[in-house]
């Protein structure tokens, strides 16, 4: 079960589910009749709890790699950090982010995504990864 209000934990995971899980160990989530599978890339599937969560998982090893908390969320980042709040905000909390203008995300070598709203500035979506996210062999699976 997803527990909206739980923090959210860079390296760890979001709502009380643990990045390195495997699609097994979530599979009441994954095979629950709102959650809708998206295949994207050879080995790489996104299960999308609608409004609440994202799970990316790597279909050769069967791990979850990414966790996005979507706008119902509402656990905190760093016990402060929420959907909704404004950008600046988010920088005067945690100043390690940096705005990636390929990607269009602020992004934390803390393990953490920020999507913000285009038109006012506020969190839309926040992202926590395994550490292997930016290996060569990532999506390889040997991880």
């Amino acid at each position: 079960m997803i527990d909206l209000e739980a923090p959210i934990v860079p390296w760890e995971g979001i709502g009380n589910i643990k990045l390195y899980s495997t699609i097994d160990e979530l599979k009441k989530i994954v095979e629950d009749k709102d959650t809708r599978r998206f295949e994207y890339y050879e080995n790489l599937v996104r299960y999308e709890v609608p409004g609440k969560i994202y799970l990316f998982f790597n279909l050769i090893n069967r791990k979850l790699f990414k966790i996005t908390a979507l706008e119902k969320y509402q656990g905190a980042l760093f016990e402060q950090i929420k959907m909704g709040m404004h950008i600046r905000e988010v920088l005067q909390i945690e100043p390690s982010f940096q705005y990636d203008e390929f990607e269009e995300v602020y992004c934390s070598p803390k393990g953490i995504y920020i999507e913000t709203d285009a038109e006012h500035n506020t969190v839309q979506w926040i992202s926590v990864f395994v550490k292997e996210l930016e290996q060569e062999d990532f999506e390889g699976g040997n991880w």
